[in-house]
């Protein structure tokens, strides 16, 4: 059975983060993801988690400073004492609220050998705080064409920076839609790499709406995911081409 986790990073959005929590309860997610929660108090996201009975899969660091061009630090020689800041920040989030992951975002880099030494040993520091409360640290290849120059951009460099890290807590974020940009043979890709991979995200490709058009036959390909063993709810991550409401209809092919 595929069951699903919605991102209200990108769905319902518009709303209090507790409401969002509620309608994703109402429209049959079974879990939901966050982006960036921060401005949210943990109590009022508890509360709604409690009161829904959905579990939270997890959230990221903070980017720095957005209007900079940030999209993360934690790869950047020189600032990782503000990377550890989010890290703690993004971990304590997570306990107040019991999210199991939180993905450390690490940044526009030239791929040096300095910037990934600087993710490694950041790395560590996220997974041996991570590892006090037996939650997971999660890394993200993001495509080059959104976001161009991200660290890493495919499961072989996300791969590297495990080995160079090589702690157990320390998992990939599977990103469908990444991932076809980058890399493409979706099925083949998860295959090897399933189990370094902590949680799997989709959305349609190449606009990023709802699933249910594109390049990717999702209704195809998530079943053999779960036929592979995967049981965790794959995580919606889409943009809503219109209300998300009217778009929900894609969950009915999984029925």
């Amino acid at each position: 059975m595929v069951k699903f986790s919605a991102n209200l990073g990108f769905l319902w959005n518009d709303l209090p983060l507790p409401d969002a929590i509620h309608n994703a309860k109402e429209a049959g997610f079974v879990a939901v993801e966050l982006h960036w929660p921060y401005a949210t108090p943990s109590a009022e996201v508890k509360a709604a988690l409690d009161e829904t009975g959905l579990p939270c899969l997890g959230l990221n660091t903070q980017r720095g400073d957005v209007a900079a061009g940030d999209n993360g630090c934690a790869a950047i020689p020189g600032r990782e004492s503000e990377a550890r800041g989010y890290i703690d920040e993004a971990l304590a989030y997570a306990r107040e609220i019991g999210a199991m992951n939180v993905h450390v975002m690490a940044g526009f880099t030239d791929q040096s050998a300095a910037t990934k030494a600087t993710f490694a040993q950041n790395l560590r520091y996220a997974c041996a705080q991570a590892a006090l409360t037996q939650r997971t640290i999660l890394i993200e290849p993001l495509n080059h064409r959104d976001a161009n120059g991200y660290h890493i951009g495919t499961v072989p460099q996300a791969q590297e920076a495990l080995a160079d890290v090589d702690l157990p807590n320390l998992k990939i974020m599977f990103d469908c839609y990444h991932l076809q940009i980058m890399q493409g043979d979706l099925l083949n890709l998860f295959k090897g790499c399933q189990k370094q991979v902590g949680h799997v995200q989709f959305a349609a490709v190449p606009d990023r709406g709802e699933p249910d058009t594109g390049e990717v036959n999702f209704p195809r390909l998530l079943p053999e995911l779960a036929k592979l063993g995967w049981a965790t709810p794959f995580g919606a991550e889409y943009k809503p081409r219109g209300a998300v409401e009217s778009g929900l209809s894609w969950m009915n092919s999984y029925s």
